[in-house]
């Protein structure tokens, strides 16, 4: 299991649950003392009410056995409330910061980063509250029952003892030998559902290309080792747990006939017996139940020690100044960036200044560092070297949803959230107001494509928002992008998939942003979208080739055609 962080937001919930353990281990004190009320009863039937032929005793300790079972079912109830309520916090301490962490990873394209952890989370959490825990409150109360078979003969405690080191035993050789087999069947399992999870996102290429065969074939051989795994593991766990389950009742079997053979030699009573009977067995069980819960506990800690390294990398939101709208001055100081492990910079000390209210025009061959920039303007990544400032204030450090509300982004690769065309175009902000989210779509072109969908601004987008084509979700991703009269946008490849009229419109919005005064980065393979540009800056390699007035770098980098002769003309 891996070390506990106390600083993790992991160790903290579980340490939040101290009084809710605290308070379980009360509530197994007290029944676990009811349950004696059983073996009391039987001895009292046997040595009183029989011997006495009395109904009224019968009737008392009958009355009095059925009411200590049924505050102990009272009180196994508020000790299982204990442990749900003691859940529900715990998900609330740690689902934010997972899910935040989780998020960061994805951003920063770390592969490591799968929505398993949140499943791990619901593993954890069901495991630390479930009927697993319950049993390890048992457990302490073995040597108690123990105890009492001891005072009622050694004999029967020492033969009883003895069974419980023996299934002990049974339940470490099988965690030995079962623990490899389950953590690799988990671990295959979960590359098998990360693989699968890629390739229905990329259905369409797998059916085009015909490559559904050769996945098929990684696919199989992922289940296979899960299946195998499993087997493995589960055939282990039956043979230990058959094993178990015969030793615990050949101990059953010897109790009881040593109880018998005492009643015959006259030390003990009938009612003995059964009471002998009864407290064995529930001295026993504890470890046959945590037997049969081996395998959720075991995913329970590989859960943990998985959550546990996810956390490593959360960082708790710091207390910021929320700042005013900015102006619009940009500022890249010396920027480099380099993902995680690679050895060269996608950027290579990047630099430029952009004037608040102009228009910047990105241009390179691919590879460049293009959207890699973009992103760092936007402050999805953080420089490896350098920083980028927005009117002074470096964008990777301003408040996430401050800087949102004054910003637009509309990245290469759109993806739109499941929800209304209108939520997505809002951003989902519940303030967001029908006029704004109109004016947004009606700037990116998109108003009238939005009204011809079946129920207008209404409609439900699915999965992937396959009712929209491309370029319909680019246009809805454009007015995305505009909603709110942001102050500084930025736009990666705004018109790869629109239309003679969908960039008609793009052109109109670029105009209504130079007018109103908002600083725009666009990035384009087309020319012609850069007619409202300021300033051009070429990319190469990760360098800035070039930077300077439009006009004077797109001279440069648009060579004119070679003249073709008059007489090669003619032909």
């Amino acid at each position: 299991m891996a070390a506990m962080n106390p600083a993790s937001p992991l160790t903290k919930a579980l340490r939040l649950g101290a009084a809710s353990f605290g308070f379980a281990g009360l509530f197994s004190l007290v029944t676990n003392l009811l349950f004696l009320a059983l073996p009391i009863y039987t001895m009292q039937i046997y040595s009183r009410v029989l011997a006495s032929q009395s109904e009224a005793t019968l009737y008392v300790i009958s009355l009095l056995a059925v009411g200590a079972f049924l505050v102990s079912g009272l009180i196994d109830h508020f000790r299982a409330r204990v442990l749900i309520n003691y859940g529900v916090v715990f998900d609330e301490r740690v689902a934010g910061p997972v899910f935040a962490t989780l998020f960061e990873a994805v951003v920063r394209r770390d592969t490591g980063a799968r929505s398993q952890a949140l499943r791990d989370l619901d593993a954890l959490r069901q495991t630390i509250t479930g009927s697993a825990v319950g049993v390890i409150f048992d457990l302490p109360w073995i040597p108690v029952f123990l105890g009492i078979l001891f005072l009622i003969d050694p004999t029967i405690g020492v033969v009883t003892f003895l069974g419980g080191v023996l299934l002990l035993c049974l339940a470490v050789v099988q965690d030995r030998g079962s623990r490899p087999a389950l953590r690799e069947a988990n671990d295959a399992a979960l590359q098998s559902y990360t693989f699968t999870d890629a390739a229905l996102r990329n259905g369409e290429v797998v059916r085009a290309l015909g490559m559904l065969p050769s996945l098929g074939q990684d696919w199989i051989r992922y289940r296979q080792t899960t299946m195998q795994r499993s087997a493995v593991a589960s055939d282990r766990a039956s043979i230990y747990g058959g094993a178990i389950r015969v030793v615990r009742m050949m101990m059953q079997i010897v109790i009881v006939g040593l109880g018998a053979w005492l009643v015959i030699k006259g030390k003990v009573g009938p009612g003995v017996l059964f009471a002998n009977m009864i407290l064995g067995s529930r001295a026993l069980a504890p470890i046959e139940r945590i037997v049969g819960s081996w395998g959720g506990l075991v995913a329970g800690q590989q859960a943990y020690d998985r959550l546990a390294k996810l956390l490593e990398q959360y960082e708790p939101p710091q207390t910021v100044t929320i700042l005013p709208r900015p102006d619009g001055h940009l500022s890249v100081e010396g920027v480099s960036y380099a993902p995680p492990g690679a050895a060269t910079p996608l950027l290579n000390a990047v630099a430029f200044h952009l004037p608040a209210g102009e228009t910047l025009g990105i241009v390179g061959p691919s590879g460049a560092g293009k959207s890699t920039l973009t992103r760092l303007l936007v402050g999805v990544w953080k420089p490896s070297f350098g920083v980028i400032r927005l009117d002074g204030a470096d964008v990777f450090q301003w408040e996430r949803e401050s800087f949102g509300r004054y910003v637009g982004y509309l990245p290469q690769d759109i993806e739109l959230f499941s929800g209304t065309v209108r939520g997505n175009i809002s951003r989902f902000r519940p303030d967001a107001t029908d006029e704004a989210v109109v004016k947004a779509a009606m700037l990116a072109g998109a108003h009238e494509m939005i009204l011809r969908l079946p129920k207008g601004y209404e409609t439900q987008l699915g999965e992937q928002a396959t009712v929209l084509s491309v370029g319909q979700r680019q246009r809805v991703g454009l007015a995305r992008a505009l909603f709110g009269e942001p102050a500084f946008v930025v736009l990666d490849e705004p018109n790869a998939a629109l239309d003679a009229e969908g960039e008609a419109a793009l052109l109109q919005a670029l105009e209504f942003l130079k007018a109103a005064g908002a600083t725009v980065v666009i990035v384009s393979h087309k020319p012609n979208v850069f007619r409202t540009a300021d300033k051009m800056l070429v990319l190469r390699n990760g360098r800035v080739e070039m930077y300077g007035p439009r006009d004077q770098v797109m001279a440069r980098v648009v060579q004119p055609a070679p003249a073709i002769p008059q007489a090669e003309a003619a032909r």
